[in-house]
């Protein structure tokens, strides 16, 4: 989510924002990262996968816009760009593999792809590196050059595991334009992982890791699991996960350090992040299915919440047993 909050500030900057869904690659899945090769998925379901991140995107960049239009005054609506979802199985299809080796394998250096560090790692693991995941760099770097000369994107932006992929990109495009070609202007950009200040790493590996799609995380847990920031954490996380402007994330820090009973920075920043992944509609869903749970009968009725909230709030949560 973090390098998607990336782009979303690119794409309200008015830049063609091209999230890439990777249904030819992830056939064979990056190294990076990993002490193991993945577990090569079926044609089924990696359709399945691609379809689920591709509405995921459109869904994300649909609300992100609607979230932003609210929160920032001077934002035109008209200088923004639809966003352009792509896949590389488009350009992979139909490309035989001596096209490959001819037109990109002709550049590439295997000094320079042996010093990667997800290839290094795993070189000196017991299990080593597979030939496919050895050269899935090079099909990330035709990723970026295809885009690049096809569609005019001369940034990439990526976690940081995967500067070494991202660079193999740059590296490709200067070398298959050459280096003093005024048409070799291609950049990397790197987002850090995001951890807690006690350097405690998100993701599916360590176990808390939250989903945009609402079958998998709620708008409930959502709301959830940002109310439960640390005060260490909140204003960076604001700054990150949100679009409100740097002085009134400055006011209410300074209230929440004055009160940080009330929780009134983890408070907004749930509220916000709900917003932005779901819409007013999921913030009032987390907002029920909250007041419900640990709510009183004062606080409840306050919010005067009716049947349709609650069904909506609680309908399709997997843990409600009917």
């Amino acid at each position: 989510m973090v390098t998607l909050m990336g782009l979303l500030h690119f794409s309200l900057a008015g830049h063609q924002a091209i999230p890439l869904v990777g249904n030819a690659t992830g056939s064979i899945g990056d190294p990076s990262g990993r002490s193991t090769e993945r577990i090569a998925l079926d044609h089924k379901e990696l359709a399945k996968n691609v379809a689920g991140i591709e509405a995921q995107l459109i869904r994300f960049f649909s609300r992100g816009t609607q979230y932003a239009l609210s929160r920032i005054s001077n934002l035109d609506p008209s200088s923004l760009k639809p966003v352009r979802v792509l896949h590389n199985a488009d350009w992979y299809t139909g490309l035989g593999v001596l096209d490959f080796l001819g037109t990109v394998g002709r550049h590439a250096r295997v000094g320079t792809m042996m010093a990667r560090d997800s290839v290094k790692s795993r070189l000196q693991s017991v299990h080593g590196i597979s030939f496919t995941e050895f050269s899935y760099q090079l099909l990330q770097a035709y990723d970026f050059w295809h885009l690049y000369h096809f569609h005019k994107c001369h940034v990439q932006i990526g976690g940081s595991d995967q500067w070494g992929n991202i660079t193999a990109g740059t590296d490709l495009i200067h070398r298959m334009h050459g280096p003093q070609s005024d048409k070799s202007e291609a950049f990397g950009l790197t987002i850090p992982l995001l951890t807690t200040a006690s350097g405690e790493k998100f993701g599916k590996s360590a176990g808390n890791a939250i989903w945009l799609d609402e079958t998998r995380t709620s708008p409930f847990d959502i709301y959830q699991f940002f109310i439960k920031t640390a005060d260490s954490d909140v204003e960076r996380f604001l700054k990150m996960f949100t679009l409100l402007p740097l002085p009134r994330i400055a006011q209410v820090i300074d209230e929440h350090a004055r009160a940080p009973h009330t929780f009134i920075a983890q408070k907004l920043l749930a509220t916000e992040v709900t917003e932005l992944i779901h819409g007013p509609q999921g913030v009032q869903q987390a907002l029920c299915a909250t007041q419900v749970l640990f709510g009183n009968r004062q606080t409840l009725e306050e919010h005067k919440f009716t049947s349709d909230d609650f069904d909506a709030a609680f309908g399709c949560d997997q843990r409600m047993v009917k």
